[in-house]
């Protein structure tokens, strides 16, 4: 039993030598989280085309998720760059609203705008102390889908309808999207678990007809692990 917690301990403590990434090597880090996103300067309700603001409708946050993995060279003791590559779900939201006439009331909820992107950030990472690093750089992203999703109720009487609809609006958007990401990340003392909070500011906009300019801004949170290449 002992033998066997002795290896243990070495297996720990070779993990955690290897965490530490000397100057001159390279690491890989697969990881997944999820995404809090908005759309810059969007009107308070764009449901059908870009930019139709028929009626005055709250917006919220959309929430997806980001899957994906980057690797990192280690340059000096406090300073790498890393490149990655993620899958990421990102968009907007708006509230439900419903209208009257006379025994008929039509309810929409579940507005939102879906856009997935195959996101190649670049970032160099300034380590302040052991483990712990504030990161920006540049990160490119491509377009996979577009869509704007939504259910109508339709209520006459004693009489219910609900229909369900999902409008692609790829062909309206733009395929390229180039983002500033801006982040802190923390890799656990013990294990080469990460931490990484970014917040990615769209510099580009999305759509590709219209005056307004409608850019991405998006919050992520991942959790990694770290292995040594």
């Amino acid at each position: 039993m002992k033998k066997l917690m002795m290896i243990a301990a070495m297996m720990v403590a070779a993990v955690s030598a290897n965490a530490q990434f000397e100057p001159g090597t390279w690491s890989i880090q697969p990881k997944i989280g999820g995404t809090i996103s908005k759309v810059s300067n969007m009107p308070n309700f764009h449901f059908g085309k870009i930019g139709n603001t028929n009626l005055d409708i709250d917006k919220s946050v959309y929430t997806g998720a980001l899957i994906g993995a980057e690797f990192e060279y280690q340059v000096a003791q406090p300073f790498s760059v890393a490149a990655g590559l993620n899958f990421s779900m990102q968009g907007c939201k708006w509230g439900d609203f419903e209208y009257k006439n006379g025994d008929k009331s039509v309810k929409a909820k579940d507005l939102k705008m879906e856009l997935n992107y195959l996101n190649i950030p670049i970032v160099a990472n300034f380590y302040l102390f052991k483990g712990f690093a504030i990161k920006t750089g540049v990160q490119f992203g491509f377009l996979l889908s577009a869509k704007e999703k939504g259910t109508t109720v339709i209520k006459d009487g004693d009489r219910s309808a609900e229909t369900k609809e999902s409008l692609d609006i790829k062909d309206d958007c733009k395929k390229f999207d180039i983002a500033i990401p801006i982040g802190i990340s923390y890799q656990v003392p013990t294990i080469p678990i990460y931490i990484d909070g970014r917040y990615n500011l769209g510099l580009t906009k999305i759509n590709k007809d219209g005056d307004t300019n409608y850019k991405n801004q998006v919050f992520q949170l991942t959790v990694g692990y770290k292995f040594a290449l």
